[in-house]
């Protein structure tokens, strides 16, 4: 045999070789070492079943449940399973399309991969689920899933509870995997503060498939499921009845209210308006209704009582006086002569008092909300010479409204909390180009200018007032069960406050004193109570909007805060009601009932047919209906604009009639009848000139 042959029958033999060698070392690798069999087999013929816990039930301050659970069903999907499925068949149960059904599988698999089990229908209808029940064993890779699903037993609380939606790509990322596909996490509100709280554990039950896929049985008798553990309670100083009540006379309108326990922080209640029914969020037409809730213009969805800015108005001239007290500029003695006017400007304040004497005293003024009197110890506190220039005192004035938690976040324990507007001196250096003094913003004594603050900043300022100098910050949990210190999210409302406590007794009285003036002979009247000493103050705020490109004027809003009963404050309150116009005319009525009903946990008789009158009275205001069709017919005009769909944009089309008329030709036997034309136009604001119109004849 040539030399040639040899070599390469030698190759030919170390080939083999090293093949068989590599044969067999996968062969040892898959018996002894590998599992990936295993666990296919495993897969094949045991069905992994999560149990979701229940979530955390939430009670109100006297015990009962105002957020709880009830039992729906997903269908599941795991599509390396999915073997000889008759898809039309699941189609028409799941009452979708197989082009549908295709899009949910392929989803299914970039989302969560072939392996793990992801939701193809959520929260099914009891009619739904019966027809899948008596079928799922000839699908499958499908299963169905028992869901706890949050039911609102009383209808109220929308804006505090929030919802829980299935975990996004972006809460699964941002968890490090904790969260999967399917599962439902806190989108807003208590849900999404106190979601570790209430959100439990996941658990597993492992259950043994036949050769048809049908469930017969436990694996191992159970050894190796894991149980489901329920999210924790928490209880909360909401009560719910007043709840009720606060929702029932925000009925029609937009604003705001919030009540607070001033020796806790705790919330009573807090309503924002326009409302809507919880229980629209839960069960399977939630993303209908969601998107209802969002294309409306009117904003449902946004808590106004957290991320509504308002100016405060006169409501705001308590906490001044406070401010001038603390820093010695003034003394409750202190007075002014005021003519019905401040002038000590180039741009006179206008009062609404002209009488001689309504200003003499700090208590005078705040019963009859002199502008002269707050304007004037606006200017002397950030004029005062121990600053050495307005800047400086602004500042410092600037740090007492912090403390107030104006101008920045409360803290409250609910998510995206706006912070209102008290603007640093940057701002107005930047405005007027570092050339301004005290009566550039002097209307910020009266709670204007650039001043902003949500209900809730107002309502803590009450606190203020009635804790004579401290408060806690507001929050709606009391506790948790089984909390531990390692809970340490409720930490922060467990921490006293005091940003004025160093202010002695009488000042604070002649403050209250006057604020109870405001009930007994002022524009408060409205909240006087029988047998309780109400203090109050009324804010009249004007109200701007920009509407088609303009800054046009609207009804001023009606703003109204106060506290009771003066001896031991036990609630104090903030209302506004926008476009409502005095602060005695809706918002203090609102705040009057909302305190009777807390303090004496009931109503007079004769104050049901108030809750009626109040209740019934549609305030909402009219720019809204415009503002809704605005929005409407350009979200279908885009629409036709990108898919050429004419039937979104046909309502908003005016129909009009006009006759061509034409001349008869001479010698004719008979006359040329008219012939009318259909013109079609769009009645909407579009955002570019597109013509649509067209003739149509008929």
């Amino acid at each position: 045999m040539s030399v040639f042959n040899q070599s390469r029958s030698t190759v030919i033999r170390l080939i083999v070789a090293g093949v068989f060698l590599i044969i067999v070392a996968q062969l040892v690798n898959l018996q002894l070492f590998s599992s990936k069999y295993e666990a296919l087999a495993f897969n094949n013929a045991v069905y992994p079943k999560v149990r979701y816990p229940d979530r955390g039930i939430i009670y109100d301050r006297k015990g009962k449940a105002i957020l709880n659970n009830t039992i729906m069903y997903d269908l599941e999907v795991t599509p390396s399973q999915i073997k000889g499925v008759d898809t039309s068949f699941l189609c028409k149960l799941v009452e979708i399309d197989t082009a549908e059904f295709k899009k949910r599988i392929v989803t299914a698999i970039l989302k969560n991969g072939r392996y793990r089990p992801s939701i193809f229908e959520d929260l099914l209808t009891p009619e739904m689920h019966a027809r899948l029940e008596e079928n799922i064993y000839k699908f499958p890779g499908f299963a169905l899933v028992e869901r706890p699903v949050r039911v609102y037993p009383f209808k109220a609380a929308a804006h505090i509870m929030g919802y829980i939606g299935e975990a996004d790509s972006g809460n699964i990322k941002r968890s490090n995997g904790f969260y999967r596909l399917g599962d439902y996490i806190g989108k807003t509100g208590l849900e999404a503060y106190y979601e570790r709280v209430l959100m439990g554990k996941r658990g597993v039950e492992y259950l043994i498939k036949d050769n048809k896929n049908r469930l017969v049985g436990k694996y191992e008798n159970g050894i190796y499921d894991t149980a489901a553990v329920a999210g924790r309670n928490l209880h909360t100083y909401i009560d719910i009845e007043l709840q009720q009540l606060a929702e029932k006379l925000m009925q029609g309108k937009v604003g705001a209210v919030v009540a607070i326990e001033p020796k806790s922080g705790g919330i009573l209640s807090m309503v924002s308006g326009p409302n809507f029914d919880p229980n629209m969020l839960t069960g399977p037409n939630k993303q209908q209704n969601f998107n209802k809730l969002f294309l409306d213009v009117s904003s449902p969805l946004l808590n106004r009582a957290i991320k509504g800015q308002y100016p405060p108005g006169s409501t705001f001239k308590p906490l001044g006086a406070l401010v001038a007290l603390d820093e010695g500029i003034i003394t409750p003695s202190f007075g002014i002569g005021c003519s019905g006017a401040y002038y000590g400007c180039s741009r006179p304040v206008k009062c609404t008092h002209s009488n001689a004497g309504h200003a003499a005293n700090l208590r005078l003024a705040i019963a009859n909300s002199c502008n002269s009197y707050f304007t004037h110890i606006y200017r002397l506190s950030v004029d005062a010479g121990k600053y050495k220039g307005v800047k400086n005192g602004y500042q410092k004035w600037k740090q007492y409204m912090n403390a107030f938690d104006l101008g920045v976040r409360v803290g409250v324990d609910l998510p995206s909390e706006d912070r209102g507007n008290i603007p640093d001196s940057s701002v107005y250096n930047k405005v007027y180009r570092n050339s301004w003094n005290s009566c550039t913003n002097l209307t910020l004594g009266i709670g204007q200018d650039m001043m902003l603050a949500t209900p809730l900043q107002l309502a803590n300022s009450m606190c203020i007032i009635a804790n004579k100098g401290y408060y806690y910050t507001p929050h709606f949990v009391k506790n948790i069960d089984d909390e531990t210190p390692a809970d340490s999210i409720m930490n922060p409302f467990r921490i006293k406050h005091e940003p004025l406590t160093s202010i002695p007794d009488d000042a604070y009285e002649a403050v209250i004193s006057g604020m109870q003036d405001v009930v007994e002979i002022g524009t408060a009247r409205v909240a006087k109570l029988p047998d309780i000493n109400v203090c109050a103050k009324t804010g009249t705020a004007e109200n701007y909007r920009v509407i088609d490109g303009k800054r046009t004027k609207l009804k001023d809003n009606s703003v109204f805060v106060c506290f009771a009963p003066r001896e031991d404050p036990k609630i104090a309150i903030a209302v506004i009601v926008e476009n409502a116009g005095y602060g005695g005319t809706w918002a203090g009525p609102i705040a009057a009932l909302m305190m009777e009903k807390f303090l004496n946990d009931t109503l007079r008789t004769e104050r049901l047919k108030e809750v009626e009158r109040i209740a019934a009275a549609n305030l909402m205001p009219g720019w809204l209906v415009r503002e809704q069709y605005k929005a409407d017919s350009t979200r279908a005009y885009n629409w036709f604009k990108m898919t050429k769909d004419s039937s979104a944009i046909k309502r908003f089309l005016r129909r009009e009639y006009k006759k061509d008329s034409l001349q008869q030709k001479e010698n004719s036997p008979s006359p040329i009848r008219d012939i009318r034309t259909t013109w079609q136009r769009p009645e909407a604001i579009v955002p570019e000139q597109y013509s649509l119109t067209h003739p149509v004849t008929a």
